[in-house]
This record gives C-alpha cells, sequence and structure tokens, in this order.
C-alpha cells in the first residue's frame, strides 16, 4: 500500500469519527434544551398505575354524570340605599354655625339637634311678626265692627268689603310669617310671649348614620350647600348590572346570592324586587335592583359586588367536586383509559367549570370528549401531585 493511499484512509476514517461525535453531541444537546414542560407533558402521558395501585390509593374511575344543577346569571354591581334613605343637611337661610353637636359614623334619629347657626336677620323677623300680629288686632276688631253694622243695616257694604279685605290681607301676613318661623325651627308662640331668639336650630331630617361633615364651627353655612350627609343603611339594596343577552331569564322574586369583592369568604342572600325598562349608556346592560335580606352593619353604599341569580334547574355534564385539579391557574380532569397488563393510563384534560351544587360542578371540556369517556372521580389530587413530582396546586 502506497502513502496515497494510507492518507486517504486516514482522511476517511477522520471523517467518519467527526459525524460521530457531532451526531452524538447533538442528541445529547437536544436532550439538555428539552424544556421542564415537554418532560412534563411526556412524563404525564406515560403516567400509568395497576389495579392494586388504585386501590392502595383510593383512586375511583367513572363517567361524566348529567346532573339537574341550579342554573345561575353572573352579575356585578354595586351596594346602593333608597332616596329616601340617604340625606343632605341643608339649611333654608344662612348663619354662622356655632355649635356642631355630632360626629361622623354617630347615630342620629330623626329631629335630633345636628347643630346651632346664629343669624341677627332672625330678629328682624320676629320683630316683624309682632308687629304684624299686634297691628291685627284693630284690623280684627274692624271688621267685626263693620260685620255688624252690615247686619243692622246701618252700614255701607263699601266699608264691610274693605274691612274684610284688610283682615284677609293681615291674616295671610301671619300665617306666612308663622310658616317662615317653623321653617326655622322657632316657636311662633314663644315670639308672641316676647321670647325672641337668634339661634336657628339644624335638625335631622331622617335617621341613619351621619356621613362626612363639611360645616365646621365658626363658617358660615349658606342656603342650598350640605353640612353634612345622613345614611340609613337598614334598606341597602344591590344595583346590578344584567346584559342583554341573560335578561329574558330574569325575573322579579329570584334569589340571588351576594359575594363582596374585597370580601371573598362573606356571602350575603338577596332576591330580585324590580328590573329596570332602560339600558345603562351603552353597555347594552339593564340594571336590576335585589334587596338584601339581612343586612350587616359592615355594608357600605359604593361597595362592588358580584351577584349570583338563581334561574332554575338545568341538566349539565358534572362531576365530583374533587374530580378537578387545578395547575398554573388551569382547571383539569384527569381520562382514564385501559392499557396492558391490567394498568391504566391517566392523561390530564382541560376544562372549564360552571355551576356549582350539592358536591357536583358543571364541567365545559375545551375539547370535544367521547360519549363513554371515563374520568377519575377521586384521587385526581394524587395524581396531580405524582405528575407535577409534589409540586401540586390544589
Amino acid at each position: 500500500m502506497n502513502i496515497l493511499n494510507i492518507k486517504n484512509l486516514l482522511r476517511t476514517g477522520i471523517l467518519a469519527i467527526c459525524i460521530l461525535v457531532s451526531c452524538t453531541t447533538g442528541n445529547n444537546s437536544a436532550k439538555e434544551n428539552e424544556s421542564p414542560s415537554d418532560k412534563e407533558e411526556k412524563h404525564e402521558d406515560l403516567l400509568e398505575l395497576n389495579t392494586k395501585q388504585l386501590q392502595a390509593v383510593g383512586i375511583t374511575i367513572g363517567p361524566i354524570e348529567q346532573k339537574n344543577l341550579t342554573a345561575v346569571v353572573k352579575s356585578s354591581g354595586q351596594l346602593a340605599v333608597p332616596p329616601q334613605n340617604e340625606a343632605q343637611v341643608n339649611v333654608l337661610y344662612g348663619g354662622i354655625i356655632r355649635k356642631i353637636n355630632v360626629m361622623e359614623g354617630q347615630q342620629v334619629n330623626k329631629g335630633t339637634l345636628l347643630a346651632v347657626l346664629e343669624n341677627q336677620d332672625m330678629i328682624k323677623l320676629q320683630q316683624e311678626y309682632l308687629a304684624v300680629k299686634g297691628g291685627f288686632s284693630f284690623v280684627d276688631a274692624e271688621n267685626h265692627r263693620q260685620q255688624l253694622l252690615k247686619a243692622a243695616g246701618a252700614g255701607t257694604g263699601k266699608s264691610q268689603e274693605l274691612a274684610e279685605a284688610n283682615y284677609n290681607a293681615e291674616l295671610a301676613k301671619i300665617k306666612a310669617i308663622e310658616k317662615q318661623l317653623a321653617q326655622m325651627g322657632i316657636s311662633a308662640k314663644n315670639v308672641s310671649r316676647g321670647n325672641l331668639v337668634s339661634n336657628i336650630p339644624v335638625k335631622a331630617p331622617i335617621s341613619g348614620t351621619i356621613g362626612r361633615i363639611a360645616a365646621m364651627t365658626g363658617s358660615f353655612a349658606q342656603p342650598g350647600t350640605s353640612l353634612m350627609d345622613i345614611v340609613d343603611n337598614s334598606k341597602i339594596h344591590a344595583d346590578l348590572v344584567v346584559f342583554e343577552k341573560d335578561l329574558s331569564r330574569i325575573k322579579i322574586g329570584q334569589q340571588v346570592n351576594f359575594q363582596l369583592t374585597n370580601q371573598k369568604d362573606q356571602h350575603i342572600e338577596g332576591q330580585i324586587y324590580g328590573i329596570n325598562k332602560s339600558f345603562e349608556n351603552d353597555s347594552k346592560g339593564v340594571v336590576v335592583h335585589a334587596v338584601i335580606k339581612k343586612p350587616e352593619s359592615n355594608l357600605i353604599p359604593g361597595m362592588y359586588v358580584t351577584g349570583l341569580i338563581s334561574v332554575g334547574s338545568e341538566l349539565v355534564p358534572a362531576v365530583p367536586v374533587e374530580a378537578i385539579v387545578q395547575f398554573e391557574g388551569k382547571k383539569y380532569i384527569y381520562l382514564a383509559e385501559a392499557g396492558k397488563n391490567d394498568t391504566i393510563h391517566f392523561k390530564k384534560f382541560e376544562v372549564t367549570t360552571g355551576i356549582a351544587e350539592l358536591g357536583y360542578v358543571q364541567i365545559i371540556p375545551l375539547e370535544q370528549l367521547a360519549e363513554d369517556a371515563k374520568i377519575v372521580t377521586k384521587g385526581a389530587f394524587y395524581l396531580q401531585s405524582k405528575a407535577t413530582g409534589g409540586s401540586d396546586e390544589h
């Protein structure tokens, strides 16, 4: 063999070794680059147990059942009180606030003295009342005298009519001033006795809880400007927005289960008592009013709530609650298929859930399932733990 042939053989051998090394390295690299999710998926696809293992861990297998569960319409909204249970405290006449008798959060009854205003113009009104009432005695006497003269045929009709007109005018003026005094909380009888006051009492128009107090001692109270708010939460209710597609299913009298947005563990019962007949702005939603059966003291108007309105029973595919497992924010069931040598293969299948009642929950598969599909009805938690190496969510 000459030297040229030996060199060719060496080159061929080196090339073969390089190809072999490259292939081996490539395979190892591919294995190293395989993502954990791919490994997990393959691991889950190969998940299997034999009959003895199923019995040992308490796994049971059964079909997806058809159950009559109470259907609900999910809606959201806010707590509110009727207009007659919410009031702003205003004054008809301005004045300096001399005293505030209440604090925010305090319970008050209708008629409770909230604040005291002072207005020197009230003295003038009371003086006017005394003057008009004093002059009225003369007008009253003159009217009575003219009536007697007319009855005796001694007076003229014109004089009697003028006396009667003056009497009616002065009487109307007295009634008007008495009404003004009553609006200010001043007793006309006390004024008639000479007890003039410059203070105007501000009283609670309704019973309830004092809200924000905008007034301060020494400030001037303007007519039409609210001094404070009062809210009566005893009639608190929920205003829920139901969209057009669900509106035909909503009826007065249906039961509602409320859940406070920021208090997931608190559930409240209510009942539909009113349905608006117009859409809210451009949302294509209609406001539905639901009374709360047992209002709690911590319920405040403006709180956001989620309402589940019961609209009747519905036949739906359902599984036991413990057949559902959660992982990375998604929900799954485990399909069971017969394998070889007395083994069962398990495959995780994603679903969404709906109505939940009496230990069963409605499932909505993301892909079509076979009609005779079998699932894990008990023990799915064990399979999830085994599939994920113990880092499960349940």
